[in-house]
């Protein structure tokens, strides 16, 4: 009876702890071991682009890409709606005359030689007017007289769009006081509230277009304004001006040629030096009667500027279909943010509930 064994307590109770502990050990290296799988998966197809994935998230915002698409669609309606319509006045122009360099080059090439005898230098090349004149053109002293002759200052500074019921343009109030002719904008303390010469110039030179094809020499010049008529009235005042600039300061330089010339031939003793001056004296006539005769002294007409019949802009279909796509890309691009970011954060609460179960392994 003494030699029986009493079983050891310690080691029933440890028996006894394992086989309760033994099955929920199993359950969780089983959830661990499939969780880690699934991240496995999820980590090998991360660099690949899941296709029919991307449609089901952009499926499940298609609110949000709607209601996106229809704010930028109004917007841009409204935006399109607020802007004026915009007349382009155009006219097609051609070179006066080829002969760009007149008979002066002709006659300093055949008698350069003798001229050159008593010190008289008549110049050689020729120069394109052509070209001169499209310069003159762009130019900030011509383009302001053009402005203050023409009092073109109130309707180019001012003004914001056109009244096609009394054909006039609609002056901004707050610019401008039509009844007591007053500016009343300021843009500091210091300045005027009247727009600079500067202001001005830029402001025009925005309006104006130049191109000239290289194989024609045809010009194009074009003007866009509020009012059609008021466009195409610059334009043919435009081609005037710079007609009659160019025609002034060679009517100047021929005048002076002659009496320079003149008072060389009275001076000159060598008899073949007198034909070289009488020569020169009767092309530099023949020019000053060119720039009497001719009212298209450098740029010829071609096609007339006509009055525009249609606006050129603004594109307000084009700008309501673009506003839309903007939206649209932009929605779609909001929701597969989203879309990857909540995906992240269910991969990350994955990975931290796997760690969790190795930590009670």
């Amino acid at each position: 009876m003494e030699n029986l064994q009493v079983p050891n307590q310690n080691q029933s109770n440890h028996n006894s702890t394992q086989q309760s502990t033994t099955p929920f050990s199993q359950e969780a290296l089983l959830l661990s071991q499939q969780m880690a799988q699934q991240l496995a998966e999820k980590n090998n197809s991360d660099d690949e682009i899941d296709l029919a994935d991307l449609w089901r998230a952009i499926w499940s915002g298609k609110y949000i890409i709607i209601v996106i698409s229809i704010i930028f669609g109004a917007s841009s309606v409204a935006f399109a709606l607020s802007k004026p319509d915009i007349y382009k006045a155009s006219i097609l122009l051609a070179p006066a005359s080829s002969d760009s360099a007149g008979g002066m080059g002709a006659l300093a090439g055949q008698f350069g030689g003798l001229a050159s005898l008593a010190g008289i230098s008549l110049g050689g090349g020729g120069t394109d007017k052509t070209a001169i004149a499209l310069e003159i053109i762009k130019t900030r002293s011509f383009l302001e007289k053009f402005i203050t002759k023409h009092e073109l200052l109130v309707p180019l500074m001012a003004s914001e769009n056109w009244d096609k019921s009394t054909d006039s343009l609609v002056i901004n109030k707050e610019i401008y006081d039509s009844k007591n002719k007053k500016w009343l904008s300021k843009v500091s303390a210091t300045e005027s509230p009247e727009p600079s010469q500067w202001q001005t110039y830029q402001r025009f030179l925005s309006l104006l277009t130049i191109s000239q094809d290289k194989a024609t020499s045809l010009v194009n010049i074009d003007i866009e304004f509020y009012s059609p008529d008021i466009a195409k009235k610059w334009l043919v005042w435009l081609i005037t001006d710079v007609n009659n600039f160019m025609r002034e300061q060679d009517e100047q330089e021929a005048q002076s040629s002659i009496d320079y010339l003149t008072k060389q031939l009275g001076n000159t003793e060598v008899s073949a030096m007198e034909t070289v001056f009488y020569q020169l004296i009767e092309e530099q006539t023949k020019n000053m009667m060119l720039t009497k005769v001719s009212s298209e002294y450098v740029l010829k007409t071609i096609d007339p500027a006509q009055v525009p019949d249609t606006k050129a802009k603004p594109k307000r279909a084009l700008i309501v279909v673009l506003g839309t796509m903007l939206g649209g890309i932009l929605s779609i691009l909001i929701v597969l943010i989203r879309h990857f970011t909540n995906n992240n954060k269910s991969t990350k609460t994955k990975e931290e509930n796997l760690a969790q179960a190795n930590r009670k392994l």
